[in-house]
């Protein structure tokens, strides 16, 4: 109902307006409770139209094999609509690359790469075309915010079909976790009707950049092991539906790269890898190309998406 009035700049307008994302907040919420519930469970079938129908499991190919369920139970196992959702691999469905190497940095998420970016400011114009990030935006104004300056960004798209769980990059110790409220339905009005670019009501390609400095977001700031590293930010960024990131790690916790730190809730969703400028990373030429392209190709979870260089 709301993709296309996004594309307008009243759409624009109200999706930005804080007292309407408060409203917008409590529907969600409410969504969200009926999605958790047992009920939800009426399109977990095998019959047209459903989640296990041949079209459905043919979009999702080796999902029995892929993840933790039982086709032969109710609902494959499932408790509500939430929990097939944020289904789990099976043990050792998706390694870890260079687990034991603290130089390699893997893929947080299963995901398709959007963009790669170097030299990021402090603040920036963030709403015109090309969707620069801007620190302070991005960060909610984090008191760490200054040490990002001039770092690069990794961002990569979680489609409503993927696993939708987050894991650890890196070995290291969660210091801080901040739940930012923010927008839901808002893009960038450089992509709307007005615009010369074409509308963007599905999400896909455009706009990532952009809701990565406005939309409801979980930032998770860990202390690498590995001190060419130091501090480096995750942010998983809630788009449309998605009303809940849930981050399932604490602070001063510790992690290995491939732990679980939290999950994506109700929709697809877009996450961010933020480095300082110290931190020098060749991301593999594959990955590189693949932005470049705009190619669909999917990261695995856990692959290696690029390694450190020594300071």
């Amino acid at each position: 109902m709301f993709n296309w009035p996004m594309c307008t700049t009243a759409g624009y307008r109200m999706f930005t307006n804080a007292q309407v994302n408060t409203h917008l907040k409590q529907i969600l919420n409410t969504w969200a409770q009926f999605l958790s519930s047992i009920e939800s469970c009426y399109t977990l079938t095998k019959a047209d139209g459903g989640w296990f129908s041949q079209p459905a499991l043919q979009a999702m190919p080796n999902f029995v094999e892929a993840f933790v369920c039982n086709p032969q139970e109710e609902y494959f196992g499932f408790k509500s609509w939430d929990d097939f959702f944020t289904r789990r691999f099976r043990s050792g469905m998706r390694p870890v690359d260079g687990k034991e190497d603290d130089r390699v940095i893997t893929t947080p998420c299963e995901s398709v790469p959007y963009n790669i970016a170097y030299n990021i400011k402090e603040r920036d114009t963030f709403w015109i075309k090309g969707e620069p990030y801007s620190l302070r935006h991005m960060l909610y104004n984090d008191p760490r915010t200054s040490q990002f300056i001039g770092g690069t960004v990794f961002q990569g798209y979680v489609s409503e079909i993927d696993y939708h769980r987050w894991h650890s990059p890196v070995n290291g110790t969660i210091k801080k976790i901040v739940s930012v409220p923010g927008t839901y339905f808002a893009i960038s009005p450089s992509l709307g009707f007005e615009s010369s670019n074409d509308p963007d009501p599905l999400f896909e390609g455009y706009s990532q950049g952009y809701m990565a400095n406005v939309a409801t977001r979980m930032l998770i700031f860990i202390l690498a092991d590995n001190p060419d590293i130091g501090l480096m930010v995750f942010i998983a960024i809630g788009m449309v539906e998605v009303s809940s990131c849930e981050a399932t790690v604490k602070e001063e916790e510790r992690v290995k790269k491939g732990d679980q730190l939290g999950m994506f809730h109700f929709g697809g969703s877009s996450y961010v890898m933020l480095f300082r400028p110290e931190t020098k990373i060749e991301f593999e030429e594959s990955i590189k190309s693949g932005v470049e392209s705009h190619s669909e190709t999917k990261l695995l979870l856990n692959q290696r998406v690029g390694l450190i260089r020594s300071t």
